[in-house]
């Protein structure tokens, strides 16, 4: 088989091996948390347009994510982790093969968009997106889906108005995956960037299409939104709220994402380099399409950054020109490497590639030494890792001595793939709380003593997830409910033991078990108090 025709089987199996497997190592977290709850109130309540979480609205993010969430789950099951995760996964590999379709009609050159798209699939927050039931992969996945159509409406002149709606209908399905987040951040950028490298041609041709196009992706984007304003009075308030912590909600400094480079992981030398653009334009084969994604790269991290609400996460969508960009660089090293001789473009080569090899050589014994308290029951794994770690290590710096660039990097795509296989199993290896106590058994209680249980105060979205069902809140702003029942449960979190003794001072209370559903013990800097509560048994005197 001739690697070079076959590139998209090897990205699809690459990214099979990256996104699919082990779905289900990692624990739920509190952004997967509220959407799986909102779709599991989905299938048992019936909650499709006005979308619930433990029975409240939930209308700070479209709904759907949450569908095919939910769509997921009632195939497989409503418990299966790796079911919930599975649409992200799909997502992710989504927009991987769209960026190996933009960059190939960028260029016309498969290797380089093949290179391109394992730095993406590789990358470290595409990664962890990929295998987390969160919305941001969702929507930059589908606007990826707008652009490569985009592209091809603004440089072909056949099938317009077929690109054109069904980029209208990718927009559309972004902006009902989280909002207007990936046209600022990604299709906005792509739209300046190209205008300024490519220009707009022949563009009264192509006014009757580009309407289409912005009728349909205003309506697929604005009907949920739309139709909760209109049935649902709680709807505007959510929204206003929502829109208001775009600049009063961690608000960071203009600067705090100029460091976005380092979120690509493996990559953050290249893509460093990739990004000295004086450096690099002379070297690479297409000048054009790497200035355009450069400008595309930067224009996206300018405009995030003129958003007072910052987190690391965001960096998302500048991950994707940003593979676009590294990609030029690692094709220039394939073409380069073994004749280079100047040491400022060789040793940040031998740096980089040597690191992660040394990772790989140092693991076996520093593994051991970081798990040693957690490998009962997870030494195969661990020895797995080792071996396959070791093997690649030894391997990357046999090729880096014989300068064998292409060699040393799909090793480092193996090396990234290894971990995944082996690795993430090993997560059950730092889960040491000998406490640990899972909210499902208190559902479990409830039933067999035939009680309600309540939580007092505050709705922690991974406990009300393992709950299995909604659990009622009692206080609400200042006002605490008294349920009607005889006898009931509560679940008291640790700052709320005085409020909890005052508003039941009439009332019998037995203390049962605390549920601690941290994977630290309490002595970790780790352990958080929003992970446990103390369950008392309330009874009428």
């Amino acid at each position: 088989m001739k690697i070079e025709k076959n590139y998209l089987l090897l990205l699809l199996i690459t990214c099979a091996a990256i996104f699919f497997v082990n779905l289900n190592s990692l624990p739920v977290n509190i952004m997967e948390a509220r959407n799986f709850i909102t779709a599991r109130e989905m299938l048992q309540d019936g909650n499709w347009l006005l979308t619930t979480i433990n029975g409240e609205p939930r209308y700070q993010k479209p709904p759907l994510p949450t569908w095919l969430t939910a769509f997921s789950a009632a195939i497989f099951g409503i418990k299966t982790i790796w079911a919930l995760r599975l649409p992200a996964a799909i997502m992710s590999l989504i927009l991987v093969l769209f960026s190996y379709k933009l960059a190939t009609k960028l260029t016309s050159e498969k290797l380089y968009a093949f290179i391109s798209s394992l730095v993406l699939a590789t990358s470290f927050y595409i990664v962890a997106s990929a295998r987390d039931g969160q919305w941001d992969i969702y929507t930059h996945g589908f606007m990826m889906g707008c652009i490569y159509l985009l592209y091809l409406f603004f440089t072909e002149e056949t099938h317009k108005y077929r690109n054109a709606l069904l980029a209208g209908l990718f927009f559309g399905c972004s902006f009902l995956s989280k909002g207007p987040v990936s046209f600022y951040a990604l299709l906005l950028p792509f739209l300046i960037a190209f205008g300024i490298v490519y220009k707009y041609k022949n563009f009264k041709s192509r006014w009757l299409p580009l309407i289409a196009f912005l009728i349909v992706a205003t309506i697929v984007s604005t009907w949920w939104h739309w139709y909760t304003l209109k049935f649902d009075p709680a709807a505007a308030e959510i929204t206003k709220k929502e829109t208001t912590n775009w600049i009063s909600y961690e608000t960071k400094p203009f600067y705090y994402y100029w460091s976005f480079f380092t979120q690509s992981g493996v990559w953050t030398i290249p893509a460093f380099i990739a990004l000295i653009y004086p450096y690099l334009k002379n070297r690479v084969f297409n000048k054009k399409a790497y200035f355009f994604t450069f400008l595309w790269t930067m224009i996206s991290v300018i405009l995030l950054s003129l958003i007072p609400e910052k987190k690391s996460r965001y960096l998302l969508p500048v991950l994707i020109p940003m593979a676009l960009n590294t990609g030029f660089y690692i094709e220039y090293l394939f073409r380069k490497f073994k004749k280079l001789k100047d040491k400022r473009e060789t040793i940040p080569v031998y740096f980089n590639f040597g690191l992660i090899a040394f990772i790989g050589i140092a693991f076996p014994i520093g593994g051991y030494i970081f798990l040693k308290d957690g490998l009962a029951g997870n030494w195969v794994w661990f020895v797995l890792l080792s071996i396959a770690l070791l093997t690649i290590a030894v391997l990357m710096y046999r090729n880096l001595f014989r300068r064998k660039i292409e060699s040393v990097f799909y090793l480092t795509i193996a090396f990234i793939v290894m971990v995944i296989w082996f690795g993430l199993p090993l997560s059950a290896a730092i889960t040491d709380n000998p406490e640990y106590k899972p909210f499902s058994e208190a559902n479990t209680f409830a039933k067999e003593k035939n009680i309600e249980i309540y939580e007092f105060s505050d709705m922690t979205p991974e406990l009300i997830w393992d709950y299995g069902e909604k659990m009622k809140i009692l206080r609400e702003d200042e006002n605490i409910l008294i349920p009607e029942e005889n006898q009931f449960g509560v679940m008291v979190s640790d700052n709320n033991h005085e409020s909890f003794e005052e508003a039941f001072s009439e009332f019998n209370k037995e203390f049962i078990v605390r549920y601690d559903m941290n994977p630290k013990g309490k002595d970790s800097r780790t352990h958080k108090n929003r992970l446990y509560r103390d369950l008392f048994v309330v009874t009428k005197k």
